[in-house]
């Protein structure tokens, strides 16, 4: 028995193949316990499917609680997920206010950890993927191949084996670099001490770490304008520098009055006041190409240089996502997104913005390696037009592909308007208990906003 001109199959191995594990048999391993991988859980408990989910961090929806303090734009009756609430409504889950928007901590508290807990041990934390194959087979061999289980390789060095495998894990552990080529900046691996990510807690516990400095953010999306509104708000000896490549900050601030999410609006109104004031000094067209000693040097496509020295640098530059723990898979991925090739067109920012992705579902999420099927925004690549509704849609048709209900799978639904989930004038009301409701982008992302690519004009969609 022979598998390509080169490959033989032993008496040995095919014993092996017959007499091991039954992938029918398996579990689906589900890889990530934040929302859109718990919300796979909860369709696979509805569905009868046995499963396990791999969370690499110490509790469920680990990188939701590293911007615990942020809020998100959306109210609580967008953010939970339809068999999610059905299991946690028959376990008697007191369900949060639906007009109120949460901050990710309530997120957590209120509705990801009940969930979680429902499943059990079948929600292992600290159990990272290392990586993914097939038991026995590389990536070249093909006779058999959807016939043998899938191979999970733990950090630790623990195996598993799974029927498929849903791949929830985000990016939020892959965050862009600072270079605007998307190369490392010249330097900026040798700056890791005075770089910060993405939606560092300004008013809380990083305080110090901030305030009376020069601190510049780079980056045109949702999260560096939370974080430059909670600079704003500290002493007024910190002084504040944003650094975008755009030739000028109309894309970032938004729709004002008229955006259909007020906390979004607002944001952005507040971050034009804020510029204007000269609260916070604005660089366009800044490139960043080298960092030195806390100094930043802009060289932009034309040879032109400009320079900042500050104190503190926060990247808010996005996320991307990582394929290599599933580089012995067949994955049909874009060229430049990183989504599947189907994905690609629809999600596109140069012609999407989070409101205009239309549905989709198994048939838009399926790689040549049969069962395996990353979702929520991992999927979209470096799309940053992904609302975590959308991410609820994908596994309720992921799940029902794997039930073999492929009428349900193909049924994909999603209304959403052009500028994303719309809530009501809860904001204003909300603020003045809270303060300003604002922190992830799109109305139901479920990870801090990735960075789109910044043209000169300014010209983007609502997630960038």
């Amino acid at each position: 028995m022979s598998d390509g001109c080169c490959g033989t199959t032993t008496a040995l191995e095919l014993e092996q193949m017959v007499n091991g594990p039954d992938a029918g048999t398996l579990p689906v391993v589900v890889i990530g316990a934040g929302p859109v991988g718990l919300a796979a859980a909860a369709h696979l408990a509805e569905r009868g499917i046995d499963f396990l989910v791999l969370e690499s961090g110490e509790q469920a929806a680990a990188s939701v609680a590293r911007w615990g303090h942020v809020r998100v734009f959306s109210p609580w009756k967008y953010d939970i997920d339809a068999a999610a609430r059905r299991l946690l409504e028959a376990a008697g889950w007191d369900a949060p206010d639906p007009e109120w928007l949460p901050t990710g901590a309530e997120l957590i508290d209120g509705y990801l950890a009940p969930l979680a807990a429902l499943f059990g041990e079948r929600v292992r934390l600290s159990a990272k993927v290392a990586a993914i194959s097939r038991l026995g087979y590389d990536r070249v061999r093909t006779t058999g191949r959807a016939d043998v289980p899938f191979l999970i390789r733990l950090a630790g060095g623990e195996e598993l084996h799974a029927r498929a495998v849903i791949d929830a894990s985000g990016t939020y552990e892959t965050p862009n670099v600072l270079g605007a080529s998307g190369l490392p900046a010249h330097g900026e691996k040798d700056a890791h001490d005075l770089v910060d990510h993405a939606l560092p807690d300004v008013l809380g516990t990083d305080r110090e770490r901030y305030e009376g400095r020069h601190v510049l953010v780079v980056g045109a999306g949702h999260s560096a304008a939370t974080t430059l509104l909670a600079l704003a708000d500290l002493s007024a000896d910190t002084r504040i520098t944003w650094a975008i490549r755009a030739g000028g900050a109309a894309r970032a601030y938004g729709g004002g009055d008229a955006d259909a999410l007020p906390a979004r609006g607002a944001l952005g109104t507040r971050l034009r006041a804020h510029v204007e004031s000269g609260r916070i000094h604005l660089l366009t067209g800044f490139y960043v190409h080298r960092v030195e000693n806390g100094t930043v040097i802009s060289r932009d496509p034309s040879g032109h240089e400009q320079s900042v020295t500050a104190d503190r640098i926060i990247s808010a530059t996005g996320y991307r996502p990582d394929h290599s723990i599933a580089s012995e898979l067949r994955l049909d991925l874009d060229p430049i997104l990183g989504s599947t090739r189907a994905l690609a067109p629809l999600i596109d920012p140069n012609q999407h913005s989070c409101g205009t992705v239309p549905a989709h579902g198994v048939d838009e999420l399926t790689h040549p390696e049969p069962g395996y099927y990353a979702v929520g925004v991992k999927s979209y690549g470096r799309a940053p037009t992904f609302l975590m509704a959308t991410g609820y849609e994908q596994v309720r048709s992921v799940v029902a592909a794997l039930a073999g209900d492929w009428e349900a799978a193909r049924q994909v639904r999603l209304d959403l308007p052009e500028t994303g989930v719309c809530s009501s004038n809860l904001a204003e009301a909300q603020e003045s208990r809270v303060g300003l409701a604002t922190g992830i982008s799109g109305g139901l992302l479920a990870a801090p906003l990735p960075l789109a690519t910044v043209s000169a004009s300014g010209d983007g969609g609502c997630c960038g």
